[in-house]
């Protein structure tokens, strides 16, 4: 019986020998959460004073990005303003050039029109007058062949109905079919232009019966 108690108290002793041991290594042991807080890293004053030169340099950045495109839409807007100033004086140059584009033909004519008014007073009798008005007459006929002006033929060459404007037909046995016979109204033209046509007679002969 002393040895049946004997083997029990030592094997309460090793039981508790165990559990003391176990107690110990689940002590030593770290937690999950100790575990996890170790694999975290916890950034240093360094890292943390890196992140914030960076944040203020991106910061800084966006501000000259800001001023740029501020500067680049005044500068558009300069532009604009330059570019409609410009169509409009551009259009006001037209419309000028439009309105006085007759100015130097004018004044030359105005010279002619002072001839004309002071051979008028100036003038005692018809040979005088005479006189003026072919002076006038030639000085006239000079600027107008200046400027490009220039009589289109009529008499005795064929009608062409781009330069002539045939008035009256005449069965004239002295002319060919569709020459002109006569002149009524002068024909000019510009610069190989026509402006103002000949209105003239044309030989139109009869057909002949058979």
């Amino acid at each position: 019986m002393a040895k049946k108690n004997k083997k029990e108290k030592s094997e309460d002793l090793n039981i508790e020998e165990d559990q003391s041991k176990l107690q110990e290594e689940k002590e030593e042991a770290p937690s999950e959460d100790e575990e996890k807080s170790e694999d975290e890293e916890v950034p240093s004053e360094g890292e943390e004073e890196k992140e914030d030169d960076e944040l203020a340099k991106l910061k800084e950045d966006l501000e000259k990005k800001d001023e740029e495109i501020i500067e680049l839409k005044s500068h558009i807007q300069r532009l604009q303003a330059d570019f409609d100033n410009f169509r409009k004086q551009g259009e006001k140059q037209k419309q000028d050039l439009i309105r006085y584009a007759n100015e130097g033909l004018i004044v030359k004519f105005i010279d002619i029109y002072e001839d004309m008014e002071r051979a008028l007073e100036n003038s005692t009798n018809e040979e005088e007058l005479r006189e003026g008005l072919e002076l006038i007459y030639s000085k006239m006929k000079n600027t107008l062949e200046k400027e490009g002006v220039e009589e289109i033929p009529a008499v005795g060459e064929k009608f062409d109905p781009f330069k002539h404007e045939a008035l009256l037909t005449v069965d004239s046995p002295d002319h060919e079919n569709n020459e002109i016979v006569d002149e009524l109204m002068k024909g000019y033209t510009l610069k190989d232009k026509v402006i103002k046509y000949s209105k003239v007679r044309v030989c139109k002969k009869a057909k002949k019966e058979e």
